[in-house]
């Protein structure tokens, strides 16, 4: 971001809401938003807690488990998709379809049909992941060069061969875009589902803390998250940045 001809960090807006939010947050407007420098004193102070950490590990479950059946079952449906028009058009309409609707609409359905629990959050996080990453997998396979799949197929390689060496990896750069995308909404996923499922979790300390009008700890609990979901993305990000050469390659 360029000011008056000045390449200002990338940082910058960051830091400018930063101070936005201390000065709203000093002058004590509403109660509702405390001063950005309290907020990090709480989240330090809340963050080494048992309470926090029990959370902590009870949504870090859930998100793993959630997203972990969100890739394992998203990557090979749509990197199937991407290969067969008769699958393409079977599931094509129902992918778009859940991608696009409101899925905290589904989650009383969800605790109809599998109770109020666990396993419910866990199906509600892979829900909010899954369809991107089928998306863009699919997409990945459509931008394969019919050469390669020529070559594999010249060579004698069989179905599995194919799809492990050559769609899988052609594919990667848009994989692992989706992945990235999808453990984002993930993170809403798991936090939707704990709040309106099984109060647990970091679902569990947002209804406490709102409740009680405890506001520093809401923020930070929210920092937190925010933090979390970013790092992720970063993370992932760089991933993606490391095979870049096979969307050339290919």
């Amino acid at each position: 971001m360029k000011l008056f001809g000045f390449q200002l960090p990338m940082m910058t807006s960051l830091l400018i809401w930063a101070v936005l939010w201390e000065i709203v947050g000093q002058f004590e407007l509403t109660i509702l938003l405390p001063p950005l420098t309290a907020v990090l004193a709480k989240m330090v102070e809340i963050v080494p807690t048992a309470s926090f950490m029990s959370a902590f590990g009870v949504t870090a479950r859930a998100f793993l488990v959630g997203t972990g059946a969100a890739i394992l079952i998203g990557v090979p449906l749509g990197v199937l998709m991407g290969k067969n028009v008769l699958l393409d058009r079977l599931f094509l309409p129902w992918v778009n379809m859940f991608l696009s609707a409101p899925l905290t609409a589904l989650v009383p359905v969800l605790m109809v049909l599998f109770g109020i629990g666990e396993r419910t959050v866990i199906i509600t996080t892979t829900l909010f992941a899954i369809w991107i990453i089928v998306l863009n997998a699919r997409a990945g396979v459509k931008q394969i060069s019919p050469s390669l799949i020529e070559m594999a197929a010249s060579f004698g390689a069989g179905p599995w061969a194919a799809f492990v060496k050559i769609y899988v990896w052609a594919a990667l750069p848009e994989i692992l875009s989706g992945i990235r995308i999808g453990f984002i909404r993930a993170v809403k996923g798991v936090i939707i589902g704990q709040l309106l499922v099984s109060i647990v979790g970091f679902g569990r300390l947002f209804e406490i803390y709102s409740s009680n009008f405890l506001m520093e700890h809401f923020w930070a609990l929210l920092l937190v998250l925010f933090f979390f979901a970013f790092t992720l993305a970063e993370l992932l990000a760089a991933l993606e940045r490391r095979f870049e050469y096979y969307a050339a390659n290919r």
